[in-house]
């Protein structure tokens, strides 16, 4: 069981990327593999809606991108994941670039025939709702705000995980951090934990074995 990270802040040192360094620990306690793909640090280029990837080769489990980055390795490594864990800040009311350009550029593991006009496309790779995902969202604004600033972000990196039949259980708001003690920190770093180990072990009641790439 492999359970993999999405670093979606440029800071890697971070009150977010701690948050979710802690979710991998705590799925690590519970019989995860685990490793993290800290955005900042790859060169993926800017989607140019050019739809290559999704109306072409319906017979591969990842579509053909005509840029040439880092983004299909980071799928190759995605797609042998059997869970997730998404962070990424709240800038602006929204995802930061960096996650966004991830998630348009993983339009690759879907596909649509070219005629078929104002459809979504469907899952290269249907995983029935057994792979399992949790997302943090961190802010400024403080708890309280979570409808404002969290939501549309849950639901911005939610989209896909739709799309290709993963589910999530859970999704974190911690607000407040430019102002955040210390022991309010550590308390929400547990409850990371929880959510790792929690989880692996919906994985692990699935069943699922995601290795049919390799």
């Amino acid at each position: 069981m492999v359970i993999l990270g999405i670093l979606g802040s440029p800071r890697l040192n971070g009150k977010c990327s701690k948050l979710l360094q802690e979710v991998l620990n705590g799925a690590e306690s519970h019989g995860a593999e685990t490793s993290r793909i800290n955005l900042i640090k790859y060169n993926i280029k800017h989607c140019m809606g050019c739809c290559q990837c999704m109306i072409n080769d319906p017979e591969l489990h990842i579509g053909k991108c005509l840029l040439k980055d880092d983004m299909a390795m980071l799928l190759e490594q995605y797609v042998r994941a059997d869970g997730y864990v998404l962070a990424s800040p709240v800038y602006d009311v929204s995802i930061t670039a960096l996650m966004k350009q991830f998630l348009e550029r993983k339009m690759a593991l879907t596909y649509r025939p070219e005629d078929a006009y104002a459809t979504i496309g469907g899952p290269r790779n249907p995983w029935a709702f057994k792979k399992k995902a949790v997302m943090i969202v961190t802010g400024n604004c403080g708890d309280e705000y979570r409808e404002l600033m969290g939501d549309p972000c849950f639901a911005m990196m939610e989209g896909q995980f739709m799309i290709e039949q993963v589910e999530t259980i859970d999704k974190f708001y911690v607000g407040g951090v430019e102002n955040m003690t210390e022991e309010t920190f550590m308390k929400k770093l547990q409850y990371a934990h929880r959510m790792g180990k929690t989880l692996a072990d919906r994985i692990l009641a699935e069943g699922i074995k995601t290795k049919s790439f390799t």
